[in-house]
């Protein structure tokens, strides 16, 4: 049914109804961060493991049983990654004796220097370091006590994750039944289709950063084995994993790694390895990652890293995973809506803009082709 132009409110307070309708949305996913995190981490965490749950129910499993299964198969697999670090990490751990030894030589070389430097003598130097020892201890045990805050929540917070999964995987015919009823059914057709499309692009997002974290993990760790870095395995695969976390990952990867190479080679070497994981990770944000996630969504490389800036900016760091897939569903809700068309042009590849044209054409009625004015 076509809206008719007596129906239509003027341009200013269409644009005051949409400028209020997106603050509200906005205000309302800020606030309400503390639910939708979890849960639609959750609702990627559930597509991913349908194929295998559906597999097991054809082998009438239970449902319940199904999703059961799957989620433990996936514990088990984070699990058995967690334990493959822990061992490269234990191995690691045979070194910081050295490292300690180290640290000690390089402090009394810096005393040595500062002495001959500025002729401030050993008992001054102590002087200086005590008093802001005290400060750095102080600084250390709040970090600490927030640490050991987020910790307790990030744990809690995880829980929640699977059980949401396992109530997903469980009832999605309930939930299912339950889009498709908020419709007239005229638009039936339409729902199932955004609801299929959600699923492909929700698995085709996580196949992306699997791929990406795979492919920087390969990318580092060669590149550390060819310059010769001691547990070249650990630090290529920590910094894939860190690369993950927008902005502040690939810093966090690069003074571990420079902490570690510490305990076994010299300042230079750690320096090395600094430069070489900001290279490959200049490379991955500027190639990799624009073209292997933001292509498995179809998304330009632009509303990608808008998406990415936006997510940060309301849900932090969990926000930069979930609001590509996000707004990759609205960009097939636009494709399906009239008058939405020209916003999915803009957050599509030029792949899809042909088939968008056709798709809307065939929409139009007929003796509407004449050109505006």
């Amino acid at each position: 049914m076509e809206e008719s132009p007596s129906m239509r409110l003027p341009f200013y307070l269409r644009l005051t109804c949409i400028l209020i309708s997106v603050t509200l949305i906005i205000l309302l996913m800020h606030e309400g961060r503390t639910i939708f995190i979890p849960l639609f981490f959750s609702v990627l965490i559930s597509f991913m493991l349908l194929p295998l749950t559906q597999w097991l129910e054809r082998r009438r499993l239970p449902r319940g049983a199904a999703a059961f299964i799957s989620l433990l198969l996936f514990l088990l697999v984070i699990a058995g990654f967690l334990s493959f670090m822990g061992q490269q990490i234990t191995d690691f751990s045979k070194d910081m004796p050295e490292l300690g030894n180290r640290m000690q030589v390089w402090i009394q070389e810096l005393q040595q220097w500062i002495s001959k430097r500025y002729h401030v003598n050993y008992s001054t130097q102590i002087s200086y370091l005590s008093r802001a020892g005290a400060s750095i201890v102080n600084y250390i045990s709040v970090v600490a006590q927030s640490f050991l805050l987020a910790l307790s929540g990030f744990l809690i917070w995880t829980v929640f994750v699977f059980i949401f999964t396992f109530f997903i995987l469980t009832h999605r015919g309930l939930l299912r039944r339950f889009m498709i009823a908020l419709f007239k059914e005229r638009h039936h057709t339409r729902v199932n289709e955004v609801m299929l499309q959600t699923r492909l692009l929700a698995k085709g997002y996580i196949a992306g950063l699997l791929i990406e974290m795979i492919l920087v993990a390969l990318i580092n760790c060669t590149a550390l084995l060819i310059f010769g870095v001691k547990y070249a395995i650990l630090l290529g695969i920590l910094a894939a994993v860190l690369n993950i976390i927008p902005y502040i990952g690939i810093y966090s990867a690069a003074a571990l790694a420079a902490i570690i190479t510490l305990s076994n080679s010299t300042p230079g070497d750690a320096l090395q390895v600094i430069i070489i994981l900001l290279i490959i990770h200049f490379i991955d944000a500027n190639i990799l990652m624009p073209r292997i996630v933001g292509g498995r969504v179809k998304m330009n490389p632009l509303i990608t890293i808008v998406a990415v800036l936006t997510g940060s900016m309301l849900w932090g760091i969990s926000g930069t995973f979930l609001f590509i897939p996000l707004a990759a569903i609205l960009k097939i809700i636009f494709e399906r809506v009239n008058g939405l068309e020209p916003w999915a042009i803009l957050m599509g590849t030029d792949e899809d803009k042909k088939a968008l044209k056709l798709k809307s054409k065939s929409r139009k009625p007929p003796g509407t082709d004449k050109p505006e004015e």
